[in-house]
């Protein structure tokens, strides 16, 4: 049967030849139309010969995408054409195709009924509860083929243009189950719009208040914000690198205390394991010291949390770590910190502090992490020599 052979075609046509970028003109959206035109030859009561050249035209009508989207009906034709002279279609059948798909040019008024359902059929998204979903595909095919960027305000008026003005249904049989729909969502357009330049106004508004209260109070340079964020960033990750080496070594370091407690420390009351004792005590000695280590490297320093407000007025507090007001009042951290957001050299010199004490904090975890894998690799080593001539003194063979 044609049609199947046309669907067989144009599918295989359009998975290996059309381009990725028509994310909306593609095998899904023929596939719609041809489905509508189903739904609406059969309100029309259209005879069965009609209707299968109205499916042949539906499945062909972007097939010339392939060749771009410049005129794009007109090679639809050519390939129409092609294909059906070598199904052996007769010409008036091919004619009246061809005319079909150059009816679903925007440009070109419907001349008949068939032409008009296919017309229907081809723009029957404007009456789809997804319509505001399949309009996104189409901005998106519009973004990749045209370099043509949209913001929402644009699109949404892109829209609204075509619904009101541009697009009308040709046959009664399409308006009577979409035009509804159509409403809805040209309503849901509008009032999106209406959302959208709401919410663009108070943008606009707080961006004029920002610029005022910049102009009122001296901010930061973005310059300087953006090297103190970077510094403040790679400070906190290296605390946190820190903090993970020596979580391992007192995950390591406690797996070997409780393997020495339940196998190695059971043996030692046997006379004949006496020479295992001065070996195990050094290997857990040296456990017992890289935990400790590993504990004081991650363990956190209390603060009084709290300050004056002579403190505040004399710049001495850092307001900027959560040590130095956690046991503060809200409204008294309030007040400090509007304080320091009015006055640049305070929010520096806080700014500062908090880089230079997050520096020593550093200096001295990796310091105690450095001394703790030193430990915990002589300790290894010493623990293994002592085995060693433990078990060579008693005898016992390695």
């Amino acid at each position: 049967m044609l049609i199947t052979a046309t669907e067989k075609f144009v599918i295989n046509l359009l998975n290996e030849k059309l381009a990725t970028s028509f994310t909306y003109h593609n095998i899904t959206h023929t596939q719609r139309v041809v489905e509508d035109v189903k739904t609406l030859a059969e309100l029309c009561n259209v005879d069965e010969d009609n209707t299968n050249l109205l499916l042949i035209a539906a499945w062909l009508h972007d097939t010339g995408y392939i060749k771009g989207v410049t005129n794009h009906e007109d090679e639809s034709i050519k390939i129409a054409r092609a294909f059906l002279e070598g199904e052996k279609c007769p010409e008036k059948d091919i004619t009246v195709i061809c005319d079909l798909i150059l009816a679903t040019k925007m440009t070109v008024a419907p001349n008949n009924v068939l032409e008009g359902i296919l017309r229907d059929a081809d723009c029957s998204h404007v009456g789809s509860k997804s319509y505001m979903d399949i309009s996104e595909l189409l901005r998106k095919e519009w973004e990749l083929l045209f370099n043509k960027t949209f913001d929402d305000i644009k699109w949404l008026d892109e829209n609204i243009d075509f619904l009101s003005t541009k697009h009308r249904f040709h046959s009664p049989e399409a308006a009577s189950i979409w035009d509804k729909r159509k409403g809805k969502n040209l309503a849901k357009l509008i009032n999106t719009r209406k959302k959208l330049v709401n919410e663009e106004k108070k943008l606009t508004q707080k961006k004029k208040e920002l610029k005022f209260k910049k102009n009122k109070i001296e901010l930061p340079e973005r310059g300087i914000e953006t090297m103190f964020r970077v510094t403040l960033k790679n400070h906190i990750t290296l605390s946190n690198i820190a903090d993970t080496k020596a979580n391992i070594l007192l995950s390591v370091n406690a797996i070997i205390i409780s393997m020495v407690l339940s196998n190695l420390v059971s043996k030692l009351d046997n006379i004949s394991n006496h020479y295992l004792i001065i070996p195990t005590v050094i290997f857990v000695f040296f456990t017992v010291i890289s935990m400790v280590l590993s504990i004081l490297a991650t363990r956190p320093n209390v603060t009084r949390g709290q300050f004056t407000k002579e403190d505040v007025a004399n710049k001495k507090v850092n307001l900027l770590f959560f040590g130095n007001f956690h046991k503060m009042s809200l409204q008294d951290f309030e007040w400090a910190m509007g304080e320091m957001m009015e006055d640049r050299d305070y929010l520096y010199s806080s700014m500062k502090k908090d880089l230079y004490f997050l520096g020593l904090v550093l200096d001295k975890k990796y310091k105690i992490l450095r001394l703790t894998y030193t430990v915990f690799m002589i300790g290894i080593i010493v623990s293994v020599l002592a085995f060693a001539i433990a078990f060579k003194y008693s005898g016992v063979v390695l």
